[in-house]
């Protein structure tokens, strides 16, 4: 019976070749362009859900109120996780984990890597494989190092790298007690290697404050603890280790670790949905475009059902039940999806690595996987049953009389199902085409916004080594060389946060401006001329000229208008037990995110803490030139360091990333959705032509023009496009503007974007209906006529 079948199929799948194709082509794109979206949605909600613990695995924030408004954050004090772990039965383990780069030596190979500093326990917590040694002693020694497989290749190659040493900083040996699998792609750790905590102690930087919220805690609860109970118990920690005098209102939380990746956005002290609107985006597209390759099936499937007829109506005659005819139906469909899935199958492979490309994945099928396969068949009987199931129906009632009489004739109503498909599949596609525009027009609106300094020419690099020792005579030297115009040191790149705080007292201040949150950076000299930033009260900070600057401060503009001081040069501040003298005040410029406004920002002078350097390139030499004449001062005073250095423009790029990303990705499924809907479109108007072939010769015989006749023919769907523009324009505007509301410093939504959108999908139709309309329209009546 199933031979038989398959050669009924292949029977009508020769027999209509052009449809057979448009039908395969079309299902075949929409499925590759569904899996492609669906690979990419298993690996972010994957995100580390891969430990044997991630149901016991939860990560501790702060919450707390700053600038009027409950904030949630992550980072957490140092003293927070032994405490927890000595103090909370409830806890079987709990480490902290921080981020830093050491120089790795090993011979004359010497790499900048990044890695973490982390307690004995984080390889017993999560789950992360070891190739070699074990977790329990791997990190129990002030020496030991932990290394990926990748990093091990880098420095020892081929060779066993278990108990080899590792010289770190140029400072301390270490021995690798483990090497690690490579990090999955689905973990929010980045790191290649593992140093102990009291590594981290001996260099002084582990201190006891509970005021210094700088590392990420994470707890193993034991079984059967309740996260809300255990969440009751640790709130007030903060609060209750903290001197009356200081008193904290920080109140600690847990999240379930495995949702930090997706549910990462903080909104009224609650952490909700930020990447996951993203997913969720992506899975009503993928649901979109395969929709849409479903009602092109439809579509097809059913305004063929004249040539169908005669066959249903025999077939029921001879006695075939309806659901013998439902089941052939639907078998056909399967039949056709599954050849287009293998087909599928091969775009995707063809188009995975440009995918990845695009957002920085290494998504891969696992073809050795049986739970692939098992997905693969379910997703191919699942479109194929979608795609089928109302051919099969609409096919399995014809009439057998009417039929065999030569009666039975195809609706011409002027509401049918298959005009309701159309409509339907135009909206989702005009949707998308709405979206991708006002998502492009957001990004370019962020793009355009002044930055507020000078990002061109200017590099950073990272303090390491011997450049906070030398940083004087290598200032004089990039200088003296050519090599730079301007030279200073801060905390952090100018496009980065690494440290705000709170409790700030100046003159005129009150108990209420102590919750209020300024941003940190700092400078030794030289800010404003490095930066390229604009002045607009007093002067820069000058230790030279200025011996009493080094506890100078500048204000930025939000700053000033948060402390209410008119004028603020002299003005007094009190951060942490140390005094600070307003020297300057600077316009706003963007150091974070530019879809944000800019928050109040204090530049600190020489008092406070370095670990950048930053140095604007001299703009009458080549770029190359500049570097190079840079690289020799650095290689003189830091010779065991490579000279690392990034450009701040480029980092100051990366911060639109994500919505080029989105905006990328949406754009070219907004394509795709439109290719397959016009193959859809092509083959209705191809149909059409053809049933309506004697109608339009007797149109010409009658002296019907040329235009007439296209325009006979295109009408009904330029209507029906229409139709679609007005249901599609309130959808979009609905999703975009929720969208929108993410961001504080964003684009109005104009009505041109929706009369351009809807104008293009109208051109697009046109275009595709046309040509079977002029074929028709130029084809010689006698031709279509002489049977008669």
């Amino acid at each position: 019976m199933l031979k038989n079948f398959v050669k009924i199929y292949l029977r009508n799948l020769w027999r209509n070749k052009i449809f057979s194709f448009i039908n395969i082509s079309g299902l075949a794109i929409g499925m590759a362009s569904a899996m492609l979206i669906l690979l990419w949605i298993q690996n972010e909600v994957s995100h580390d859900r891969f430990h044997n613990n991630v149901t016991r695995i939860y990560t501790l924030n702060n919450r707390d109120r700053f600038n009027g408004a409950l904030w949630a954050w992550s980072t957490t004090p140092k003293i927070l996780a032994p405490t927890v772990k000595q103090d909370y039965p409830e806890a079987e383990e709990a480490v902290r984990s921080t981020e830093n780069t050491f120089l790795l030596s090993v011979g004359d190979k010497h790499l900048n890597v990044e890695g973490n500093f982390t307690d004995p326990g984080f390889l017993r917590m999560f789950s992360f494989p070891l190739v070699r040694g074990n977790t329990e002693t791997a990190l129990g020694e002030i020496n030991n190092i932990v290394i990926t497989q990748k990093l091990a290749k880098k420095l020892f190659g081929t060779e066993d790298a278990l108990g080899r040493i590792i010289r770190v900083d140029s400072a301390d040996n270490f021995t690798v007690t483990a090497v690690l699998k490579d990090l999955p792609n689905n973990t929010v750790f980045n790191f290649e290697y593992l140093v102990p905590w009291i590594y981290l102690k001996k260099l002084g930087g582990d201190d006891q404050s509970w005021g210094n919220n700088s590392v990420n805690t994470f707890v193993l609860l034991k079984p059967g603890v309740q996260q809300s109970a255990f969440d009751a118990k640790i709130k007030n920690i903060t609060i209750n280790h903290t001197r009356d005098g200081e008193k904290s209102t920080t109140e600690v939380f847990t999240q379930l670790f495995s949702d930090t990746w997706l549910y990462g956005r903080s909104d009224n002290g609650h952490y909700v949905a930020g990447r996951m609107q993203t997913v969720n985006l992506f899975a009503i597209i993928a649901a979109f475009i395969l929709i849409i390759a479903c009602i092109n099936f439809m579509n097809l499937s059913t305004a063929r059902s004249e040539k169908r007829a005669k066959e249903v109506g025999i077939r029921k005659v001879v006695g075939a039940k309806p659901f013998m005819l439902i089941f052939q139906f639907i078998s056909e469909s399967i039949f056709l999806s599954f050849m287009a899935g293998l087909i599928a199958l091969v775009i995707v492979e063809l188009c995975l690595p440009s995918f990845n490309q695009l957002v920085s994945k290494k998504l891969f099928i696992d073809f050795a996987s049986p739970l692939f396969w098992t997905s693969m068949m379910g997703f191919i009987l699942f479109t194929g049953i979608i795609a089928g199931s109302y051919p099969a129906f609409y096919l399995s009632a014809f009439l057998p009389v009417q039929v065999l009489k030569g009666s039975f004739k195809t609706s011409h109503a002027q509401v049918t199902p298959r005009k309701m498909l159309v409509v339907l599949q135009f909206t989702f596609a005009i949707i998308l085409i709405i979206c991708t525009v006002i998502v492009e027009r957001q990004i370019w609106f962020a793009q355009s916004r002044p930055a507020g300094y000078s990002k061109e020419r200017l590099v950073y690099t990272a303090l390491q080594g011997e450049v906070q020792k030398h940083f004087d005579p290598i200032k004089n030297e990039l200088i003296s060389s050519g090599a730079a115009v301007a030279v200073t040191k801060s905390m952090s790149p100018i496009t980065q946060r690494y440290s705000d705080g709170w409790g700030l007292k100046w003159e005129g201040s009150t108990k209420e401006d102590e919750k209020t949150d300024f941003v940190r950076m700092s400078s030794e000299s030289g800010f404003v001329q490095t930066m390229g930033v604009s002045l607009l009260k007093g002067r820069d900070i000058d230790i030279n000229s200025y011996p009493s600057d080094s506890t100078a401060c500048l204000l930025n503009e939000t700053a000033m208008e948060v402390m209410h001081l008119k004028n603020p040069i002299g003005t007094m501040i009190l951060d942490n037990d140390r005094q600070w003298h307003v020297v300057g005040v600077l316009k706003d410029f963007i150091y974070e995110s530019p879809y944000q406004k800019v928050q109040q920002l204090i530049v600190y002078g020489p008092k406070s803490w370095f670990n950048t350097m930053h140095f604007k390139l001299n703009p009458n030499h080549g770029i190359a030139q500049d570097l190079a004449l840079a690289q020799q001062v650095f290689k003189k005073y830091n010779p065991q360091y490579p000279f690392d250095y990034r450009f701040a423009d480029e980092s100051y790029a990366q911060k639109f990333e994500e919505e080029k990303r989105t905006g990328t990705l949406a754009g070219l499924f907004a394509g795709l959705t439109i290719f397959i809907s016009c193959l859809g479109l092509f083959g209705l108007a191809m149909y059409m032509a053809e049933s309506r072939i004697k109608e339009i010769g007797v149109r010409k015989v009658l002296g019907a023009s040329t235009s007439q006749i296209t325009t006979l023919l295109s009408r009904d769907f330029v209507q029906l496009v229409i139709v679609s523009i007005l249901l599609a324009s309130p959808i979009a505007w609905f999703s975009m503007h929720k969208w929108l509301e993410g961001y504080s410093y964003r684009v109005n939504i104009s009505w041109w974007v929706f009369v351009a959108s809807g104008l293009l999908a109208i051109l697009i139709a046109l275009l595709t209906v046309s040509f079977q309309a002029v074929k028709a329209a130029l084809a010689n009546p006698v031709r279509s006529l002489r049977s008669e």
